[in-house]
């Protein structure tokens, strides 16, 4: 007998419902904003489908307000979080944060849609990421197919940021940019990770802090990578003993923010501390806010002291050493 479409196989609490005939209801993230110019910055966004042929993965570009139709400024690519199975670039809260951080950082960006889990499972959003560098990448001669990219984007100066488990998907993004065999044709000079989801077998403090989200931390990466559900994999836990070398990450500067209620706190900072042991070349800096939770950032306008003061990092960050 053929599945409805109420009939419950199992639910993530607060996340999403799966059913029997392989629909997913999402309880969080579902609100969505069309691409256009936002009022309240002036900028502009725009969707490009297709970028994977096959496959649910677009990006969405924002463009700040330029000075001339020749003007070039640094291209940053955006992996929204979400746990790995919620938002997309379309999300209010991403669409909004984005508008703002483009605004004040004069940068374009490529907010990146990847498949989510359950319905696809990791390794799919790393790969469909990886797959959304490359199509930017294949900007880099002038050339692309997107003529925004081409005559805005500054490949000199090119960075990943995202949030969460995109943060998460960034640091996975600069191992592999890392391998000289990897065939990407694209420099990337820094990655930003925010409050970024790590995981591990041995507990750290900050975890104890929240049971609840701990008990729900520890069913996430399962559920979303059940072909390699260990908590140790190094893509989950990158400063597992065995993991790949941090000195291999293929970029020149790291950025790394912390929240100081939030239960990944201490996974961000010993990221920080693996990378500044590992022998890596580059430079990296941690920035904590005392007494925000998870992502504060992403719900507080810049009216909030603590989420301008990390926006500034940001926009420092992006354009510290420019020409």
């Amino acid at each position: 007998m053929a599945a409805t479409d109420n009939e419950l196989d199992y639910e993530f609490p607060t996340f999403f419902r799966a059913y029997k005939n392989g629909r997913v209801e999402r309880l969080v993230g579902t609100e969505s904003l069309p691409a256009g110019v936002d009022p309240q910055t002036g900028v502009t966004s725009k969707d490009v489908r297709d970028i994977v042929p096959g496959t649910e993965v677009y990006v969405r570009i924002y463009l700040p307000k330029l000075n001339s139709d020749t003007q070039k400024l640094p291209l940053l690519i955006y992996i929204h979080g979400g746990a790995f199975c919620l938002f997309s670039p379309e999300s209010a809260l991403f669409h909004n944060y984005l508008n703002a951080l483009v605004a004040e950082a004069q940068v374009v960006a490529v907010s990146v849609h990847y498949r989510r889990a359950p319905e696809h499972p990791l390794p799919a959003a790393y790969e469909d990421s990886w797959a959304a560098v490359q199509w930017v990448a294949s900007h880099r001669s002038g050339d692309g197919p997107e003529a925004l990219l081409n005559q805005h984007a500054d490949f000199r100066r090119v960075f990943l940021a995202g949030d969460s488990a995109g943060g998460n998907i960034v640091h996975n993004l600069a191992m592999r940019a890392g391998n000289a065999n990897a065939g990407l044709n694209l420099e990337i000079l820094g990655i930003a990770l925010k409050d970024p989801y790590f995981w591990g077998s041995d507990p750290v403090p900050s975890e104890s802090q929240d049971p609840v989200m701990k008990a729900i931390g520890d069913q996430l990466w399962p559920l979303a990578s059940p072909s390699s559900p260990d908590y140790d994999d190094p893509k989950i836990n990158p400063v597992a003993e065995g993991a790949p070398s941090l000195s291999g990450l293929g970029c020149r500067r790291v950025l790394v923010t912390v929240s100081g209620k939030d239960m990944l706190r201490d996974r961000g900072r010993l990221y920080f501390e693996g990378l500044s042991r590992s022998g890596w070349p580059g430079v990296a800096e941690i920035h904590e806010t005392e007494g925000e939770p998870h992502c504060f950032h992403l719900h507080h306008d810049l009216n909030h002291e603590k989420a301008k003061e990390r926006m500034r990092r940001l926009v420092d960050f992006f354009h510290r050493d420019s020409d």
